[in-house]
């Protein structure tokens, strides 16, 4: 399989953890909204696109899912797949709902303030367990900021024009 083009998009939906047995099942942690509908998406592929796996079979555990990727058949074989990543093309994704979004598509947006004035880009999301946090990188250099991740301090969200508009609390507009 060839690297990705720069310009295609991927989206995490999956990470591969411990071996589960001496079968070469996997513990999985799906990232999608429906954890089984991972399995639905046919070849899941590493960020660099060097390797694509198939999941075999999906079960549903306590704490995570147990799969079976296809070609996988001992425990040695899966210990080798801990901590791995799997990803999808972004368009392979069914659309978001209103209202809705994948956090890969705020990735790489522009953030303005209220006024209008460039404040930097957006780098990440977190959800540390209190909501989410939106990370962006100031324009002006400075250290990245973590801004709340609701109505109140993100506004709008602006497709079309690759921005989202920020009203942080003060304490985080502070050293914008």
């Amino acid at each position: 399989m060839s690297t990705p083009q720069p310009s295609r998009r991927l989206v995490c939906v999956a990470r591969i953890g411990a071996a589960h047995g001496v079968r070469g099942e996997v513990r999985l942690w799906s990232f999608t909204a429906d954890p089984m509908a991972v399995a639905n998406y046919g070849l899941l592929e590493t960020a660099d696109g060097a390797r694509a796996f198939r999941i075999a079979s999906l079960r549903p555990t306590k704490a995570s899912m147990v799969a079976r990727i296809h070609g996988v058949c001992s425990r040695t074989e899966a210990e080798k797949l801990c901590n791995l990543e799997l990803y999808v093309a972004r368009d392979r994704l069914p659309p978001p709902a209103d209202d809705e979004f994948y956090h890969s598509d705020l990735i790489g947006l522009a953030v303005h303030d209220t006024a209008g004035a460039v404040v930097g880009e957006v780098v990440a999301l977190h959800d540390f367990g209190a909501g989410d946090l939106i990370e962006v990188r100031p324009a002006n250099g400075r250290a990245t900021m973590l801004v709340p991740f609701n109505k109140a301090a993100v506004p709008v969200i602006d497709f079309a024009g690759a921005r989202l508009v920020i009203d942080p609390p003060t304490d985080v507009s502070d050293d914008v």
